[in-house]
């Protein structure tokens, strides 16, 4: 295929021959501004995939078209650097564990991401913009690979020049030849894997929004029953529901780990401390039959990490090591300061001074082909219920997203050690300080929240939620009704509100908002799953989807700045 230049490489081609989805696609995309083009059919399409784009949006009817072959040959003839994203809009009901059909549109046409009918806006376009920037990183690599290629032919060319001079001179020009042709070939390999973990980001990004504040129902409802049921067969039963959803919840959270989606909230931490505090709850997790060692650096550097997270890595790394002993086995955790050179492997991190702490096992061990794909998502050697296949995923995504990397060390039958490096902080770590905060604290005196949320199942949840707390509470379902309501009522203490939505979205809002009012305490509420637009608009505080009510309690009371 051709690339074209400009913003024609990345623009949408549509096709959705029936109903208004096309149209209603269209307009969505416009409003986001992102570039389209509407086909009439698979044969239009095809045609303009020659002139370029970013990614094809099909509804499935329109794949019964009998241009259909020609689509699918077009992407098997690819080059390597290309793997065009395809959103299939599929039937409710349309995704692979529910409508195996749709398998073969998978296996032909490669990068899919389906997308269920009805979609809400919010979610089309997330899944778009991480789809381009996919593909913008595929136009990266295609550049980056034209240059090698350049370079070899050059030294191809200087070799026939000089044909007739030098042993030693040939030697070493032929070396360079083999390490530049070795280059390319990890460049590629690189961008296979990033397309692999692409393919993961697409589907979190895409689904953790609608998927959070589904959760934030479910949990919110369940702990208000909880409130009111005393048979204790029913408190089980909600008990047991709680549990659930939490771990869907962890399920989200490790997926954007290993997309590295997640929003860090990084400070020095003293890696020594926390592996001492975690000592109780290491031996009651892994039991008696495993044999814990600690191995402390003294004098050991801050780490720069966001603390809540390390725990997470350092319990999920203990855990996979357990289950690759058997009983009796025995687990080293170290911590050092190390200064590294040039990586050799690309999850390794770039030279510099880090804070290591590693987790030994003298388990089975793994061998070079099971090395090789510990990193990918859902890889997993455990029985099917052991595992998720996402521990050593999120180990990844949280080093490198913290600026820092991973090293594993195995070898069959002797045992396995998993290196965690992490940025040296400028700093020394500060104590945790504890905010005296409780869910059981009266709210302030007539203070009044104006709650903002065009999903009115969330919004009612989150609205019980505040009453309980004390707090007299104002609802909207949009940016414009919000703020016609801080222009009509002046008793509101505070804002609430919903990140991505519709329209005006939360951070848009906020900025309205505070030019009305500037002193008025802000909140975002929010299960969206991009950190960089995130942070734009975020600067007042944020509570993560789903919630309990201990931490709304906090945050509100601190932003109101209560005692």
């Amino acid at each position: 295929m051709t690339a074209v230049a400009g913003a024609e490489s990345e623009r949408v081609l549509v096709v959705a021959p029936l109903g208004r989805d096309a149209a209603v696609a269209a307009a969505i995309l416009r409003e986001a501004r992102l570039a389209s083009r509407a086909c009439d059919d698979v044969a239009c399409m095809v045609r303009c995939l020659g002139e370029g784009a970013g990614l094809a949006l099909i509804a499935e009817e329109a794949l019964e078209d009998a241009s259909y072959p020609d689509l699918a040959r077009w992407i098997e003839q690819q080059p390597p650097w290309s793997d065009l994203p395809v959103v299939l809009i599929a039937h409710r009901g349309g995704g692979l564990e529910r409508n195996p059909g749709a398998r073969r549109f998978a296996d032909a046409l490669g990068n899919v991401t389906f997308l269920e009918r009805p979609f809400h806006p919010t979610t089309l376009v997330s899944v778009v913009q991480t789809a381009l920037r996919g593909r913008r990183r595929q136009y990266e690599a295609r550049d980056r690979i034209a240059a090698i290629r350049a370079a070899e032919e050059s030294f191809r060319a200087l070799l026939e020049a000089r044909v007739e001079e030098r042993t030693a001179e040939l030697e070493a020009a032929n070396r360079q030849l083999a390490d530049q042709i070795a280059e390319r070939e990890r460049i590629e390999s690189v961008l296979r894997q990033a397309q692999r973990l692409e393919a993961v980001g697409q589907l979190t990004s895409g689904v953790a929004h609608d998927f959070n504040n589904l959760l934030m129902v479910v949990l919110g409802n369940i702990r208000q029953l909880q409130k009111t049921i005393s048979d204790p067969v029913a408190e089980r039963r909600l008990q047991t529901m709680v549990m659930a959803a939490e771990r869907g919840a962890q399920l989200t959270a490790q997926m954007l780990a290993f997309s590295r989606r997640q929003r860090l909230e990084p400070r020095a931490v003293d890696l020594n401390g926390t592996v001492s505090g975690m000592h109780d709850l290491l031996h009651s997790t892994l039991g008696g039959s495993v044999q814990i060692t600690t191995r402390l650096q003294p004098d050991l550097w801050a780490a720069m990490i966001d603390p809540t997270q390390i725990e997470l890595v350092i319990l999920n790394l203990a855990i996979n090591a357990r289950d690759a002993m058997a009983v009796g086995g025995a687990l080293t955790i170290d911590t050092a300061n190390v200064t590294l050179g040039a990586p050799v492997r690309p999850e390794e991190p770039a030279p510099g001074d880090y804070v290591m702490v590693s987790v030994s096992d003298n388990g089975s061990g793994m061998s070079g082909d099971v090395l090789a794909k510990v990193f990918e998502p859902f890889f997993t050697t455990k029985e099917v219920g052991k595992g998720s296949g996402l521990g050593l995923s999120q180990v990844f995504g949280l080093a490198k997203q913290s600026g820092g990397g991973v090293r594993i060390d195995s070898e069959p039958g002797v045992g396995t050690s998993v290196q965690v490096f992490l940025p040296r902080a400028a700093g020394r770590p500060l104590a945790d300080a504890d905010d005296g905060l409780d869910a059981g604290d009266a709210a302030p005196k007539n203070r009044n929240v104006l709650l903002v949320d065009d999903d009115s199942a969330v919004r009612e949840v989150t609205a019980g939620i505040l009453a309980d707390l004390g707090y007299g509470v104002v609802q909207a379902a949009s940016g414009g009704a919000a703020l016609d309501l801080l222009d009509r009522q002046s008793q509101i203490d505070l804002l609430l509100l919903d990140f991505a939505m519709p329209g005006m979205n939360g951070a848009e809002l906020a900025r309205e908002a505070h030019a009305r009012r500037p002193d008025l305490p802000i909140l975002f509420v929010t299960g969206y799953a991009d950190t960089a637009i995130l942070e734009t608009g975020a600067g007042d505080g944020i509570v993560r989807k789903p919630f309990v009510e201990r931490e709304l309690a906090a945050k509100l009371r601190s932003a109101l700045r209560v005692d």
